[in-house]
């Protein structure tokens, strides 16, 4: 590998970019193909669906197969609120290889005692979020139940266009939510993303089964990035 391609694979890893790293395997060539520009390639379909799973492979023809080679940055999912969802959701959350994150002012609530072995942030959103921005591979779940410490958390995930957006509420809470957002900059388009109520319809009935229902919504939303309603996926 060449040191300039070495280079702009260090440099997508550190900001967190999704890449595909394609290598002729007749005469060993490569090339990077960046998420973006996956649909455009020759060999798009394939591309796509890595970028999706994550799955290196080999592909191409029997006279010039290629491989390759996925490097995609880590699902991150950054949750607001220190409460009784979050204690269930949180180490169902890292089983499932989505490393968590939670975000509370009220620092009775973000305790180490409560969340052991969690990073925990008892700060708000504003602050915490200024240093450790959400981006393309975030997933951020709002479960306070209060504007004052969601609502800047949920416009910032919009806006760095997180694969999940998920709030807590029901549809009347989500109703004025939806107000508040959009007197803060949000268009309706980014507002149709927000998971509200948050997790998928299972009838959870308690803080876990909430927890169970919204990584669950995770999950697909992580899986099926890029497919359209029409699309099939891959199981």
């Amino acid at each position: 590998m060449d040191a300039q391609l070495l280079s702009q694979i260090n440099a997508a890893r550190k900001s967190r970019q999704a890449i595909a790293v394609l290598t002729d395997l007749t005469e060993g060539k490569s090339r990077l193909v960046n998420e973006t520009e996956a649909r455009n390639d020759e060999l798009g379909d394939v591309l796509q669906n890595a970028f999706r799973t994550g799955r290196s492979l080999t592909a191409g023809t029997d006279e010039k197969p290629v491989f390759i080679n996925m490097h995609l940055p880590s699902p991150r999912l950054v949750v607001i609120g220190a409460v009784h969802i979050s204690q269930a959701l949180a180490p169902m959350a890292r089983i499932a290889g989505y490393p968590v994150e939670i975000i509370d002012p009220r620092s009775a609530f973000a305790s180490e005692e409560r969340f052991p072995e969690v990073s925990l942030h008892a700060d708000w959103p504003e602050t915490v979020l200024q240093n450790h921005p959400l981006d393309s591979y975030c997933a951020l779940a709002a479960i306070t139940h209060d504007p004052k410490i969601d609502d800047f958390a949920l416009k910032a995930a919009l806006d760095a266009n997180c694969f999940y957006v998920g709030a807590l509420g029901s549809r009347k809470t989500h109703a004025k939510r939806v107000e508040r957002l959009l007197a803060l900059g949000a268009t309706q388009e980014q507002i149709e993303r927000i998971k509200a109520p948050i997790g998928l319809n299972i009838g959870a009935a308690n803080p876990a089964e909430i927890a169970v229902a919204t990584l669950s919504q995770i999950i697909e939303a992580f899986r099926t990035r890029g497919v359209s309603s029409h699309e099939g996926r891959d199981t």
